[in-house]
């Protein structure tokens, strides 16, 4: 049966959104003390337990930490006898020598972070106080996760722990992203993500005038993976995403690293490519002398819901009440975690930002108060049997 309140929501979503505002003062301070507190992968913890009083003041039940540092807080429903998980990571890809501090205008927010993903946090810290406001009252528990150790070489580890150890009859789960308002990520691409490191062995004979270069061996590494054929169906690509190595332009590079993810629709061709690599690694290795590593430390494989599930259906049909854009994209991100669970899931993001993993990182303020009605919709409607 569809309870009256949730269609109620639904159909006022653009009256909600400018009504949202009201809120600014409180999501915005709490954006501000969550984004200052500096959360790189596997130091989440600070982040939190600020996030765990968050919980408390607005008096959620059964709020802890658990055995993997996740955050979590649990909004009863009126029933209970299954649950809707709201996750979000609580990681960034900044250290905690980074200054963390969070520049506010009158509609930006600036700092290290604060897209990715301290506005999602933000949003689960604030989302009780709203419901509140709104009256609103699910049947469903409403489980909030800021999920730890997520990001790079945590790979998804905190919201696979709870998974794995919750006692929760999950329904359905929605991933919060900072941004891009208006994206939809209702399946995963097979992913394999890694590290290659050479390193000039301290036997060389350094008498030999530039010969050696962690650098350059690195160079034909990348050089034989660009020579790598890939079809164009599945669509597969490899990304190079970060190299580092050397200390100075007048010394020989002793180490050099490559960052690189494989991403296809086709778990065949992300394992195909991956042992391709796996090969020129040793080729290159054993043909230069140097120390060539290949560490793999992160895997995603392939899955989703159809398009047409109504989970999918019903997310969209909020985004058009809204004038949102819908955005379809792949996620390697928390959404993976949940597929393999066979838990129906989606990532949405909530505002605008540019400059994203940069000490500039920016958002729009506007923008939070649709991708906000956005999430609440969602939740309603799914809490009141529209996406079943």
């Amino acid at each position: 049966m569809i309870n009256m309140k949730t269609e109620e929501v639904i159909e006022n979503l653009p009256e909600l959104a400018k009504n949202l505002k009201k809120h600014r003062e409180v999501l915005l301070a709490n954006l501000v003390m969550i984004g200052e507190i500096p959360s790189p992968t596997f130091k989440e913890s600070e982040r939190l337990e600020f996030l765990l009083d968050r919980f408390n003041e607005a008096g959620l039940t059964d709020s802890s930490i658990d055995g993997s540092g996740n955050g979590v807080g649990v909004l009863k429903g009126t029933k209970g006898e299954s649950s809707i998980l709201i996750n979000a990571h609580a990681d960034t890809v900044f250290s905690s020598k980074t200054d963390h501090t969070m520049q506010v205008s009158s509609d930006t927010i600036t700092g290290p972070g604060v897209a990715d993903n301290s506005l999602g946090l933000a949003v689960l810290a604030t989302i009780p106080y709203i419901l509140k406001e709104l009256d609103v009252e699910l049947e469903q528990d409403l489980i909030l996760l800021g999920g730890s150790k997520s990001l790079g070489r945590g790979d998804l580890e905190g919201i696979r722990f709870f998974l794995d150890n919750n006692s929760f009859q999950i329904s359905q789960a929605i991933c919060i992203e900072g941004v891009e308002l208006g994206r939809l990520s209702y399946s995963s691409i097979g992913m394999l993500r890694g590290e290659i490191t050479c390193r000039v062995p301290h036997s060389y004979d350094w008498s030999r005038f530039g010969d050696a270069s962690a650098i350059l061996t690195l160079n034909e590494v990348i050089n034989k993976i660009n020579d790598i054929r890939l079809p164009k169906r599945p669509r597969t690509s490899i990304v190079m995403g970060s190299i580092a190595g050397g200390t100075s332009f007048n010394t020989i590079a002793k180490d050099a690293t490559l960052g690189f993810e494989v991403r296809s629709e086709s778990q065949e061709v992300v394992e195909s490519a991956g042992q391709t690599i796996q090969d020129i690694v040793m080729e290159v290795s054993s043909k230069t002398g140097d120390d060539v590593e290949l560490d793999i430390f992160a895997k995603r494989s392939p899955g989703g819901i159809p398009y047409a599930h109504p989970l999918n259906k019903c997310a969209r049909q909020v985004m058009k009440i809204l004038d949102i854009e819908p955005r379809l994209a792949p996620s390697t991100s928390e959404l993976a975690a949940l597929i393999d669970k066979n838990i129906p899931a989606l990532t949405l993001g909530i505002t605008h930002g540019d400059r994203i993993h940069k000490t500039d990182e920016t958002i729009q303020i506007e923008p939070i108060y649709k991708g906000l009605a956005q999430l609440i919709g969602i939740i309603t409607a799914i809490d009141g049997g529209h996406c079943a």
